[in-house]
């Protein structure tokens, strides 16, 4: 069964990439034509989003340069040793609904540490592909748009991050054999 779902996955991106022309030309759709026209029009949303992104980028690179991120993952060390979560995966918790890449390098580190088939590599990328990259979906997508309010969906996405982070705990140590 697994090798039949391998197959099925290895071929079905470049299915896809041949079919949905080869669907458009059959109907008789202006493929390039679409897909320049679409760009276009993107474009002014690109733009118009860069200085939101500039920002998020320029708050994430103060919040780990300047040492906050060490401060906060220092402080709860005693509480994460309370609550029995690994220390060595705060990191993530903190950094992923800030920024995607800062916590996955954190999952990098520890896959170098652990493994990625260890305990911690399981819960790192359990917790990765469980939480989201909050902030930065709120600047970019609601600064897309034009939204000025939006402290109820920060309020929102930041306890789904947490939510997301107990469950991975819970699961992870549940399925794979605890801490």
């Amino acid at each position: 069964m697994y090798e039949i779902i391998s197959a099925i996955s290895n071929y079905m991106l470049p299915a896809m990439i041949v079919l949905i022309p080869l669907y458009a030309l059959f109907r008789k759709v202006p493929v390039y034509e679409s897909f320049v026209e679409g760009a276009k029009e993107g474009f002014p949303t690109a733009i118009q989003i860069i200085p939101h992104l500039v920002g998020m980028m320029f708050a994430v690179a103060v919040f780990r340069d300047t040492g906050a991120l060490d401060f906060y993952l220092q402080a709860l060390v005693p509480l994460a040793n309370w609550l029995h979560i690994p220390p060595d995966i705060l990191p993530i918790g903190i950094l992923r609904p800030i920024s995607g890449t800062g916590s996955l390098a954190f999952v990098e580190s520890i896959f170098h540490t652990f493994g990625p088939d260890s305990f911690m590599g399981k819960l790192a990328s359990t917790i990765q592909a469980s939480t989201d990259t909050t902030l930065y979906v709120i600047t970019v997508y609601f600064g897309a748009v034009g939204v000025k309010k939006s402290l109820y969906a920060l309020k929102v996405g930041l306890l789904a991050d947490l939510i997301g982070f107990i469950a991975s705990l819970v699961i992870c140590t549940i399925m794979f054999g605890g801490m």
